[in-house]
């Protein structure tokens, strides 16, 4: 397909008025402005997608495949003259216009030109390398991250695809450079806000490294959505599990690529392209889903981050061992205070090390059974706070080895804060379980 397809902003309806489509098109053109100032802004100043009969909520095209009314169209479609851009469709599987309503959300929400939704953040993430490396190809990627993309660089790519992975310290931008080899590494891979150890990422630095070279930055942005904005801060790419904060209900599996039109267009060609061709594909239903949610997701992350700054100072002051990028000891506070869009706070996860996993179960169980407070599940981004070890469960696919270069603690309790209750209520639950965890024994002193 032409590398012209893929619109984020307005299209011309076959069906509608030409009066009307052009009255709508004023109604749904962004603002450039906008879009690299507040993400909350630029989604709002988004085309709003009406539904077919004028609802204000867009309609679901369930289709598989579309019908055109002259055997000429369908030709064009495959020899790459008419496309999304013209409302025309060929299969689900390449653009569906309820997953491309979506997806011009998620570009919004990341300042990009283009994006496309699809199944899982892991397909997001395993598309959005296999488009940009090839055949003996080179990733330079943080030590530290989620454990099914390090398994992926780790051990699955260079199996199947011959494409190696240097893993370094993100934090040591010397190391960084270093690895970085000119005319070899494709990919600088990491995430904003580091799972699970919460090190924040200098992506200006990183980025201005890495372009130096000739490398793309690719960055999962999964923690932090509306906090962080990588391209603004020089990413070429954003990847996200939008399962996790953007959902914001832990029922849906879904991920997004965002970046610049040629590079979505390239994931979604015909003979090339790594999401076309290995079909991770958002269903339309899902997609309708998500949209409706996305609206209200700067309300949600000011408020989770709002409860996790104020649930680890005061853990903080319990004695407990607290990691959180919004404590001003943290190592990394300055760097994220100078990069984040400040109306949003500093993300909704937390860590305490409590030292031990018997420790950190402890914990865990005494919140969830004792005090009534969240529940011991891996995920994130949910209105109910959810709690994890991190070392024997998302991060258990790294060696005992790589968990120590990590920097996870067997003990560290990763913590997605969630916002149901008043603060105060919930507040109460925490520190009631960890005073009663404390006359026990179990909860360490900072």
């Amino acid at each position: 397909m032409a590398d012209t397809f893929l619109i984020t902003t307005t299209t011309t309806k076959r069906n509608r008025p030409d009066d009307e489509t052009e009255t709508k098109k004023k109604l749904m053109t962004p603002s450039p402005q906008n879009i690299l100032t507040d993400p909350a802004a630029a989604l709002a100043s988004t085309r709003h997608e009406f539904g077919e009969h004028g609802g204000v909520n867009m309609s679901i095209e369930a289709s598989a495949t579309f019908t055109v009314m002259e055997p000429e169209t369908l030709r064009r479609i495959f020899a790459g003259e008419l496309g999304p851009d013209s409302d025309y469709y060929v299969y689900s599987r390449h653009f569906n216009p309820t997953v491309l309503n979506l997806s011009r959300l998620m570009a919004s929400l990341e300042g990009t030109e283009a994006a496309y939704c699809t199944a899982s953040g892991m397909s997001a993430i395993s598309a959005s390398i296999l488009q940009l490396t090839k055949s003996g190809g080179h990733v330079v990627a943080s030590r530290t991250l989620y454990g099914g993309t390090h398994a992926l660089l780790q051990h699955f790519l260079p199996r199947t695809c011959n494409i190696t992975t240097t893993f370094v310290e993100i934090s040591d931008i010397e190391s960084v450079d270093e690895a970085i080899i000119e005319g070899k590494t494709n990919v600088l891979y990491f995430e904003s806000v580091s799972n699970p150890t919460l090190t924040v990422a200098n992506i200006p630095e990183l980025s201005r490294i890495a372009h130096k070279k000739g490398v793309t930055v690719v960055v999962d942005n999964t923690f932090t959505p509306m906090v962080i904005s990588p391209v603004k801060l020089g990413a070429d790419v954003v990847v996200h599990s939008i399962s996790k904060f953007v959902s914001g209900g832990a029922d849906i599996i879904a991920g997004a690529v965002c970046g610049t039109a040629s590079l979505v267009n390239s994931m979604m060609d015909l003979q090339q392209g790594a999401i076309m061709l290995l079909g991770p594909t958002m269903n339309a239903k899902i997609a309708f889903e998500l949209s409706e949610r996305i609206p209200h997701l700067g309300l949600r992350m000011k408020e989770h981050s709002n409860r996790a700054l104020t649930f680890a100072t005061r853990l903080k002051k319990l004695g407990l061992k607290v990691i959180y990028p919004g404590l001003e000891d943290h190592p990394h506070h300055e760097l994220l205070k100078s990069i984040h869009n400040k109306d949003y706070g500093y993300g909704g996860l937390l860590c305490i090390d409590m030292e031990t996993e018997d420790r950190a179960n402890k914990l865990m169980s005494y919140l969830q059974n004792y005090g009534q407070f969240g529940f011991m599940a891996v995920s994130l981004g949910y209105y109910e706070t959810l709690m994890s070890c991190s070392g024997s469960s998302t991060s258990s696919e790294l060696s005992s080895e790589e968990k120590v270069l990590a920097g996870i603690s067997p003990g560290l309790v990763r913590m997605s804060v969630g916002y149901i209750g008043t603060l105060e209520q919930k507040w109460n639950q925490l520190e009631k379980a960890v005073t009663k965890l404390q006359e026990y024994g179990f909860a360490n002193k900072n």
